[in-house]
């Protein structure tokens, strides 16, 4: 949060908007800590049931979608960091993102339709991952659990998003949040080892951002 605060502020275009969605079940308790350290200025909202992912059936964390001034999508992306970065050290280190989005995002705020890196609507809506009739069962089962949990219906709660998690083993975005619930949290030991799975059977974790390094 902080590197695209200070990308926000370089932009320094009253026209242009960052709204960051924190997807987190637990709301305000768990994510408004968070915002609040990194005091940012733009727009956060807090997504309890996941509904941008639902929308966009991103795979997970961070995504992000471009929005001209007409309200039409214009590009559409998965694993959107703002930089590389790094974490760990010597053999338990790893590296993740791209810089190359970050300049990529600045040419579209500066060129506007004219940026080359504007995505037609037929590309938009490719990149659009589809749903399927047990994914969008799979979300409304999460919604479900989500609400029996606010309400103090553990069991329940747990009955939807295990039902959630049959209908869509694969959710990151599911795995990731039923982490959070355990005291190794979201980027513990087992989402390394999904992440190896990932990368061992060559299968896209995040799908490529065609930009050009």
């Amino acid at each position: 949060m902080p590197v695209w605060q200070r990308i926000y502020e370089e932009i320094n275009d009253p026209d242009f908007v960052i709204i960051c969605a924190a997807q987190d079940t637990g709301g305000e308790a768990a994510a408004g800590p968070i915002f609040d350290a990194a005091n940012p200025t733009y727009i956060q909202v807090v997504d309890e049931d996941h509904l941008v992912s639902s929308a966009f059936n991103f795979v997970n964390v961070p995504s992000a979608a471009w929005i001209d001034e007409e309200g039409r999508i214009v590009r559409i992306d998965e694993g959107t960091y703002s930089k590389v970065h790094e974490l760990g050290v010597g053999d338990q280190s790893i590296s993740f993102g791209t810089n190359v989005y970050e300049p990529a995002l600045k040419d579209w705020v500066a060129n506007g339709a004219q940026s080359k890196h504007v995505q037609s609507a037929a590309t938009v809506a490719g990149n659009i991952r589809q749903h399927t009739a047990d994914q969008q069962k799979a979300d409304a089962a999460f919604c479900l659990g989500n609400l029996f949990r606010k309400h103090g219906q553990d069991n329940k709660a747990d009955e939807y998003w295990n039902m959630a998690s049959a209908l869509n083993p694969d959710s990151v975005n599911f795995i990731r949040q039923n982490l959070t619930l355990s005291e190794e949290g979201s980027a513990g030991e087992r989402f390394r080892a999904m992440r190896d799975n990932f990368e061992a059977t060559g299968t896209d974790y995040y799908r490529p951002i065609d930009i050009e390094h």
